[in-house]
């Protein structure tokens, strides 16, 4: 369970002071061209994962902000009992970059994203360390779940 815990601590340290960083960096500037695929940008999100439910105004912030320390206390549950190291890594970064969105829902209304990538005009939604970790650590337990299907089905 420490190493889950210690795992969140680490990402949102590591997320909110790279937020406070690049806004510091960023100045009145809107974005920063990098190179042909990547800027780094101010974008402000509202909603949830790629700014899905974003018109909900401040109202939204605080729901989404409670709906995650649900889902961050369920999993906090669940790293209690997880005796695999890998699986309380993967929790604890969903647990982390959970918490540094909150942070930034509470303190701003909306969650501070930076990092655009983009083939030419195409451009993914913009996101932060926070969102990146939920994504790796949701797919390391997805993974896992489908080693362990795999692995029932050869027995």
């Amino acid at each position: 369970m420490i190493l889950g815990l210690i795992c969140a601590v680490l990402v949102i340290v590591f997320d909110q002071v790279s937020k406070y960083a690049i806004l510091d960096w960023l100045g009145e500037r809107i974005a920063v061209n990098v190179c042909d695929f990547f800027n780094i940008v101010r974008a402000w999100n509202t909603g949830v994962s790629f700014s899905m439910f974003n018109s909900y105004g401040s109202l939204g912030a605080y729901v989404l902000s409670g709906a995650a320390i649900i889902i961050v206390l369920m999993l906090f549950y669940w790293l209690k009992t997880e005796k695999n190291r890998l699986s309380q890594t993967a929790l604890g970064l969903i647990m982390g970059g959970a918490l540094g969105n909150v942070i930034d829902r509470l303190r701003f209304g909306a969650v501070f994203d930076f990092l655009d990538f983009h083939l030419g005009e195409v451009h993914w939604p913009a996101f932060n360390v926070a969102d990146s970790c939920i994504c790796i650590g949701a797919t390391i337990i997805v993974f896992q779940a489908l080693v362990a299907q795999f692995k029932k089905k050869e027995k």
